[in-house]
């Protein structure tokens, strides 16, 4: 039996010889084949060796990830592509979006070298899904360790992801070898992961990089943002979060929307007061030009409409804190899917395992 305890770095305290001890530490683990949170810009993701099938297995097994999922791979620079994917592949759109989002919230998915990476981060596709994050801790432990670093969100699959180091102790700790802590993540969803098919640029996930951000950068090129319709359960899903549930909360949740704010919101109050009538703890998910529009158990305002990238900044912490407060019956608003909206819709749908009503 394999017996871990979880080795906690707190890089937001301390001089900076003392950080870089500490993500020194951290990267040797990780050379040893061990797992390893740390902080991105989008969410705490769980690190292991891409090129160790064993160190892999440690992700799946820590996660209780269907192995039928493939991982991203984090990279420190764009020089260690050469030994991970096809390099005649890379073209010249493929150049551009490199140039304008690396680092950062994008992941490209491009035709995987064969031999240079576990066959469990590609779930047996000829591609990965490839990103630097724009994080200066992760960019400090990725230079350190040297090496490409699967990682998916650091969470209990199917769980909400973590933005911050206490969420993974919660779900995750004695489960993986190290936590680093580096403050609260900024943006808050995952990366947008993107794939050229016949010249075309299809979104397989939205997340921080929009699709509007990438059609200046690529004016000539047709993107195509329309969520993906669910992958079957005999086939392997291109990229994380197209298959299976995810970010959800323990309790029941649902989205309501509607053109029409106060119909919306009758909706919500409605439905509220007869769950309460059944005799369940009741949520609303809201915003905070509405946060006194409701009665509920726990109203929790989610950002502001005003500034959607507020909204995906807490989205995450707010689902987990209907679970920590016991709320068994969640009502949601919905957001206008452009933009931003487009990546906090697909979360929030998948949340609500795609239950949607709308008014």
């Amino acid at each position: 039996m394999r017996v871990i305890v979880t080795t906690y770095w707190n890089v937001k305290l301390g001089g900076e010889t003392a950080i870089a001890q500490q993500i020194a530490q951290a990267a040797q683990l990780l050379q040893q084949g061990e797992t390893v949170a740390f902080p991105t810009e989008t969410v705490y993701g769980l690190g292991a060796d891409a090129t160790n099938t064993k160190a892999v297995e440690h992700i799946f097994t820590a996660k209780g990830r269907p192995s039928d999922n493939p991982l991203i791979v984090h990279i420190a620079g764009t020089e260690q592509l050469a030994s991970l994917v096809q390099a005649d592949c890379i073209t010249p759109d493929h150049q551009k979006l490199m140039a304008a989002f690396w680092p950062g919230p994008l992941t490209i998915v491009l035709p995987v070298l064969a031999g240079s990476l576990s066959p469990l981060v590609t779930a047996g596709l000829n591609t990965v899904g490839i990103r630097i994050p724009d994080h200066p801790v992760a960019l400090q432990l990725l230079r350190e360790v040297n090496l490409p670093i699967a990682a998916p969100s650091a969470n209990s699959s199917g769980r909400p992801s973590p933005t911050l180091a206490s969420h993974v102790r919660d779900d995750l700790d004695g489960r993986i070898g190290g936590i680093v802590d580096g403050g609260a993540t900024g943006v808050g969803v995952e990366s947008t992961v993107v794939q050229f098919v016949d010249g075309e640029l299809f979104v397989l996930r939205p997340g921080g990089v929009t699709a509007e951000q990438m059609q200046v950068i690529l004016p000539d090129i047709c993107i195509h943002t329309s969520e993906p319709t669910e992958v079957e359960a005999s086939q392997t899903p291109r990229a994380p979060g197209m298959k299976y549930t995810h970010y959800a909360p323990k309790g029941t949740m649902y989205i309501v929307q509607g053109e029409d704010e106060q119909a919306v919101a009758a909706r919500i109050q409605a439905d509220i007061d007869a769950a309460k009538a059944r005799g369940e703890s009741t949520g609303v998910l809201t915003f905070e030009e509405r946060v006194n529009w409701y009665r509920a158990d726990l109203i929790l305002a989610c950002g502001s409409l005003a500034q959607p990238d507020t909204i995906a900044r807490e989205l995450y912490a707010a689902l987990r804190t209907f679970d920590e407060r016991g709320i068994s019956y969640i009502a949601a608003e919905g957001v206008p899917a452009t933009g931003i909206g487009q990546a906090i819709m697909n979360r929030l749908l998948k949340a609500a395992g795609h239950e949607q009503i709308r008014v």
